[in-house]
């Protein structure tokens, strides 16, 4: 019923909880202040007693009144104070995570699932922390307090009525194994219908090209059909939980409304007393009932605070505190593998020198999307080392090597705000000058000119520019940032011939002062790197410029004669 992880990431917020049960117990303690002024009023009225006595049950209820009025409103803020603290510090956590991954992926989760996980995951946790967790905590002391309160009028009923409230609990953890069962699969497939629908209206285009758009919508239908099934699930579950509380409750006053009845027949309670014990005795039994209405909240938001839990607690990568003091990187017999038994990388051994054009190649498989990985510090290797300056990254600081390395891909994000911008989070305090100057570099301040200028907002996906010339954008933002290495993944993939000529001629320009290093599927852009990997299955099985590997007659030569002989086919049935 209390998960204890979930209880961790309240952290310095766990104040609040105690504050708030304290509270709660002061309003139940004033409502039992209001209840014994009635019977100290009836006690007055059998007694017969002047009826100026009557001013002191008058003076206990309105205390106990004004108690309560101020302990409701002070719960009821400290809750939403609860509640807002803690999204904030689950957001900032959440945001901070994701931070530290950096540019490691956020494994087993979709970009439509974190999103979905990290806003209305979070809310649905609000509802756990400001409301299940102080009800959890005062439902347990407040049977304790009342039987204390009434066993010195009568032990009988007060017995009776604390050995009914564990069944309400025990009913609960009865529903929750099979509750937890159902809300992950109710979270499972609410993911999984936000991820389909995402895709679904990202690739409307290819579905209405393929005419594949109505078999889409019914698998759309499928999928939220199947969404449904599991709500009603979830709230069929809730129904009957609640009908089993309530049989308990009302079952268990009903017992000691019963024998303090008896009790007053027989003559061992006063009239007053058993009076009181009839008042009370529902209040042992509301706490465990509220409580029994936000598990089924709590359990919603703990399903997706286990996703949330799983995000936090993935591995950083391990950064340390020196400087970088050189841009030579090596990778010195490194071996990794993404799930613990395939290895993708095996004993590679490769040199970046600190001016210069290297290059990456190989089939579609081969591993050179792994040395980036590897390059760029989103992975740790297995076995051997990554080094950059002799040091290896795992003894200097992040902050240190980032700003000496830029990477640029076929996907490199451009945000969806003016070309201005875009150009200052490479540089805060760029010029215009600097930023028209690169743009010619990349053949696109005619293009930027004539639409807008630098305030030219680029839309989501860089939707209103093609793809030829996000390439060349995101080359011009990495060149103002003026970095010392440059890895270029696959950063001329599926863009014109005219794009490709220009960034390949700013990448042979660079090398000359810089560390450039190029993957490339297509081997006609790494002709002039001074030094050219060829990889096959994770392992590199020859280096040395291009003229030197033709010569050998290998695995590279064999790949760029096949590319060149595919190439001048198609340039000739095109021409």
């Amino acid at each position: 019923m209390l998960d204890k992880q979930l209880f961790k990431l309240l952290g310095g917020n766990k104040k609040y909880v105690v504050y708030t049960v304290l509270l709660m117990v002061a309003g139940m303690l004033a409502n039992v202040g209001i209840t014994a002024s009635v019977c100290w009023a009836v006690y007055i009225l059998i007694e017969d007693l002047p009826p100026l006595t009557y001013i002191y049950p008058a003076i206990t209820a309105v205390l106990a009144i004004i108690v309560r009025y101020i302990a409701s409103r002070s719960t009821g803020n400290l809750k939403d104070m609860l509640g807002r603290r803690v999204k904030k510090d689950l957001r900032e956590r959440t945001y901070d995570k994701i931070l530290k991954l950096g540019v490691r992926s956020t494994d087993g989760m979709s970009m439509a699932g974190l999103t979905q996980v990290s806003m209305e995951g979070i809310e649905q946790l609000d509802l756990y922390y400001s409301t299940y967790l102080p009800q959890f905590f005062f439902s347990m002391l407040a049977p304790v307090i009342l039987f204390c309160i009434c066993v010195g009028i009568d032990w009988r009923t007060s017995l009776v009525l604390f050995a009914c409230v564990p069944l309400i609990p025990v009913s609960i953890v009865a529903v929750s194994k099979y509750a937890k069962k159902v809300f992950a699969k109710y979270w499972g497939k609410y993911t999984s219908m936000g991820d389909g629908f995402l895709d679904s209206v990202q690739g409307l285009k290819e579905l209405k090209i393929f005419k594949a758009d109505a078999a889409r919508h019914k698998k759309m239908n499928k999928s939220a059909e199947e969404f449904r099934k599991i709500t009603m699930k979830v709230l069929v579950m809730q129904l009957a939980s609640t009908t089993i509380m309530d049989l308990v409750a009302y079952g268990g006053a009903g017992a000691g409304i019963a024998l303090a009845a008896v009790g007053l027949m027989n003559g061992w309670l006063a009239p007053a007393a058993a009076l009181f014990l009839v008042l009370v005795a529902v209040e042992f039994f509301l706490p465990l009932r509220s409580l029994g209405s936000a598990f089924h909240v709590a359990m919603n938001g703990a399903s997706a605070g286990k996703k949330i839990i799983s995000l936090l607690n993935m591995p950083d990568p391990t950064w340390g505190e020196g400087e970088v003091t050189g841009t030579e990187l090596k990778l010195n017999g490194v071996t990794f593998s993404y799930d613990g038994r395939r290895n993708v990388l095996k004993n590679v051994n490769m040199v970046f020198p600190e001016k210069g054009m290297t290059a990456v190649v190989g089939e579609s498989g081969c591993g050179k999307s792994t040395v980036v990985n590897m390059l760029v510090g989103a992975y740790r290797p297995a076995a051997g080392a990554v080094t950059v300056g002799g040091d290896t990254l795992e003894s200097v600081a992040r902050k240190s090597y980032y700003s000496r390395l830029a990477c640029v891909s076929y996907n490199t994000y451009i945000f969806n705000d003016s070309v201005r911008s875009n150009f200052e989070l490479a540089k805060k305090d760029v010029t215009d000058g600097e930023i028209w100057a690169v743009l010619k570099k990349v053949n696109l301040a005619e293009f930027i000119e004539e639409n807008g200028g630098l305030d030219k907002v680029i839309t989501e996906d860089a939707a209103n520019v093609s793809g030829g010339q996000k390439q060349r954008l995101a080359l011009a933002v990495n060149l103002v940032a003026d970095k010392d290495i440059y890895i270029f993944d696959e950063a001329t993939s599926n863009i014109d011939i005219e794009s490709e000529g220009i960034i390949m001629d700013n990448i042979r320009a660079m090398s000359k002062n810089k560390s450039v290093i190029v993957i490339s599927h297509r081997l006609a852009n790494v002709v002039p790197a001074d030094n050219i990997y060829y990889m096959e299955e994770g392992e590199v099985k020859e280096s040395g410029s291009h003229i030197s590997l033709m010569q050998r007659q290998g695995g590279y030569a064999q790949l760029y004669t096949t590319q060149k002989q595919l190439e001048e086919g198609y340039m000739g049935v095109n021409s």
